[in-house]
């Protein structure tokens, strides 16, 4: 099954993974095991959910300032490029914080779903949103990201997930995904062998 786009995560698997949820669950007054800072948010009343995005959009715009990119990634988007494969970026995060980003490392994508796009990943919206931007069938599409929720949009969406470690927890996760690699450079190998 040949791969015709690739779709990428942002922090944690385009770029380092800054965000310390833990301490924004804190800040906001969530739960430490509320899983979806997002759905705790949306929970709240309308004072207390624009109060809570103020603080998440804090923390993303400071993470996006000081972000440094995961090895491989800028060779890995050239060479996809290159091979003229689109690349997308589906984030939880703000556009505001992913175009601080893109504009810090000068990184171009041939297609961008944030959480104002539509339903935030594990829905699958933003795969499906992006393979008919690119053109291309869900099916061959690979999604690749660091945390459980990158999986499970690339399932809803009938994609392929690829689960790229540095998660503390994606042990845990393993299972959801089809391939698991350690280094961005082993993408190009998988698209290789599923041509």
């Amino acid at each position: 099954m040949p791969i015709y786009a690739v779709v990428f995560d942002m922090d944690g698997t385009i770029t380092e993974p800054l965000l310390d949820f833990s301490q924004i669950r804190k800040e906001i007054g969530l739960s430490p095991d509320c899983p979806s800072i997002l759905d705790g948010i949306e929970e709240m009343d309308l004072h207390s959910r624009q109060w809570a995005m103020e603080i998440l959009c804090r923390h993303e715009d400071q993470a996006a300032k000081n972000s440094t990119l995961r090895d491989g990634a800028t060779a890995l988007l050239a060479e996809l490029r290159r091979r003229k494969i689109p690349a997308g970026i589906l984030t939880r995060n703000s556009r505001q914080s992913v175009r601080r980003v893109l504009e810090k490392h000068r990184l171009t994508f041939d297609g961008i779903i944030t959480r104002e796009d539509g339903p935030a990943k594990p829905d699958g919206f933003g795969v499906l949103a992006l393979c008919r931007q690119f053109g291309v069938a869900a099916r061959n599409t690979l999604v690749v990201g660091d945390y459980l929720h990158d999986l499970l949009a690339a399932r809803n969406a009938g994609s392929i997930p690829v689960l790229l470690s540095g998660h503390p927890r994606a042990q845990e996760f393993a299972d959801q995904a089809d391939f698991y690699i350690r280094h961005l450079d082993e993408l190009l190998p998988i698209i290789d062998n599923l041509s």
